[in-house]
């Protein structure tokens, strides 16, 4: 795919309709919003915490932590949001998506305390058995994962 830039716009609220190529910031609600890079005009919501994502801002460019994987979306597309600009990352199995949704919930259990968080209008009931599945796993360590991104990353 096509590598673009982002014009960064900090806003209050988010406008009622977005404009192709522009990250809307608002610092008041911790989010971002933007269409899909990928074109297909889906709204892609990225709210800052500490269990979400991180916003850097240089002065001048915005990059956000971590990839923005639209596995919900019918483009199914990947890619981070450095300085600036989209940067393409590869597709991931289902399985692996599967592994990452259950990792980000239980952080966000470890986080805020209590048992497993999940969203019922993100996930199916077929996804929550799959995740339960793969939870029992061992899951790879923490230094093998940031491996595995980097090397995604500069590859």
């Amino acid at each position: 795919m096509k590598a673009i830039g982002l014009t960064t716009q900090f806003v209050e609220a988010v406008p009622e309709s977005l404009e192709f190529g522009v990250l809307y910031v608002s610092m008041t609600y911790a989010t971002a919003i933007h269409q899909c890079a990928c074109g297909c005009g889906c709204e892609v919501v990225t709210p800052f915490s500490p269990t979400d994502w991180k916003l850097h801002f240089d002065g001048e460019n915005v990059t956000l932590e971590p990839s923005i994987g639209n596995w919900s979306f019918p483009c199914r597309s990947h890619y981070w949001i450095r300085g600036g600009k989209v940067r393409w990352a590869g597709g991931m199995s289902q399985h692996s998506i599967d592994e990452g949704r259950t990792y980000d919930r239980q952080q966000k259990a470890a986080y805020y305390g209590g048992s497993d968080v999940r969203d019922q209008d993100a996930f199916s009931e077929q996804n929550n058995i799959s995740a339960r599945a793969d939870s029992e796993q061992q899951k790879p360590s923490l230094e093998g994962r940031k491996r595995s991104w980097w090397k995604r990353w500069t590859t």
